[in-house]
């Protein structure tokens, strides 16, 4: 009986705190969702802000540009003429709307219109594919090359063709950075010998990189069919965005912990085995720091090189837009806009999300 009586206590204790711990993880829950709610809740009144000042300021802009037209036609024309170009504005016909900042709606139409007319090209291009199936397997059968749809691009083709750009320059500078940085990274010697090099090749302009690029791949393709604006393209954006790979890779190695080196060599481990499992590992997190400069730096750069490359990517759409000087031309600006700062975003998280898979380092970043 007194057993039982000594098991039914402790039970009753084990039931108490039980009862406690349940408590406290409820407030924590409770507090972890109040904070996210609160979270979401200031990021959608920024939002909404925003879009309000935004919306303020293209209609005073609007207002502003509008009465400038009416009163030079009143004092160039007379008032007939002003009232004829207030009517015509008034009327919301496209020739008659003044050239300035767009509004908010008038950007999410020209984005819709961009996404539309993807899918009028695409069908465009799903047909042309179906038509020459035929003809296109017997030229393959016979060693030759299949015949493309060469139309028009898309708004999503353009973006897509500025993502492979924009991957290849960052898988070219990785290939190149990140071994030298690894090298000069063991040797002070070779970091002294390097560094005058990379002070005065770090900070060039893209458009250098642009023409020194030039330069060279117009020469090694000279006399070739094949267009190469793609390969400028890459290879200019792998150089310019490089160096922070670079420098951080050769940091990461030549600040790694004594202790991990002494080990190294007390277990006689190669050279090889050296930088693969112990000098690689610890420096990881800031290879990633400079890999993730070198992308977004890598994204940045790219707009301005495929303009002066013309190369099919949202820095030539930009342009082409800029010049066309049509109604809607400012939206799809301000379209592609936020098209690259939210690529430019995700691809930023992509390499966040593969340092913490790869690095003991995991801490969240900004």
């Amino acid at each position: 009986m007194k057993q039982e009586i000594t098991l039914k206590k402790q039970h009753s204790g084990f039931a108490f705190f039980k009862q406690i711990a349940s408590i406290v993880k409820s407030k924590f829950e409770k507090d972890a969702v109040s904070k996210s709610i609160k979270k979401t809740a200031i990021t959608i009144v920024s939002i909404l802000l925003f879009l309000g000042l935004w919306h303020l300021g293209s209609k005073a802009l609007y207002n502003k540009e509008a009465a400038y037209r009416i009163e030079k036609a009143l004092v160039e024309q007379g008032q007939a003429a002003a009232d004829a170009e207030m009517a015509c504005i008034a009327s919301g016909e496209s020739r008659c709307q003044p050239n300035t900042l767009p509004s908010p709606t008038q950007v999410w139409a020209s984005f819709m219109s961009l996404i539309a007319d993807h899918h009028l090209i695409q069908a465009k291009k799903d047909a042309f594919n179906l038509k020459m199936e035929s003809t296109n397997a017997k030229l393959i059968a016979q060693g030759k090359k299949a015949i493309v749809y060469t139309g028009r691009a898309s708004f999503i083709d353009i973006v897509l063709t500025s993502i492979k750009t924009v991957f290849a320059g960052f898988l070219l500078a990785l290939i190149i950075a990140v071994p030298i940085g690894v090298i000069i990274g063991l040797s002070p010697s070779l970091r002294s010998a390097f560094n005058w090099f990379i002070q005065i090749f770090k900070p060039v302009s893209p458009v250098v990189w642009y023409l020194l690029v030039f330069m060279i791949v117009k020469t090694l393709y000279i006399g070739a069919s094949s267009d190469n604006a793609f390969v400028i393209s890459f290879v200019s954006v792998g150089l310019c965005a490089m160096w922070a790979t670079l420098v951080n890779t050769a940091m990461g190695v030549s600040s790694v912990d004594k202790d991990y080196i002494n080990v190294a060599k007390v277990l006689k481990l190669g050279t090889f085995q050296k930088v693969f499992k112990v000098i690689l590992p610890s420096s990881l997190p800031l290879i990633f720091t400079g890999l993730r400069i070198t992308l977004s730096v890598a994204w940045m750069v790219l707009i301005a090189i495929e303009l002066l490359a013309q190369s099919p990517g949202l820095g030539l759409f930009v342009w082409e837009e800029f010049q066309n000087g049509a109604n809607d031309s400012n939206a799809k600006i301000i379209v592609a806009m936020f098209v690259i700062g939210i690529i430019g975003f995700l691809l930023d998280r992509l390499m966040l999300t593969i340092q913490q898979m790869v690095s003991f380092n995991k801490n969240e970043g900004i």
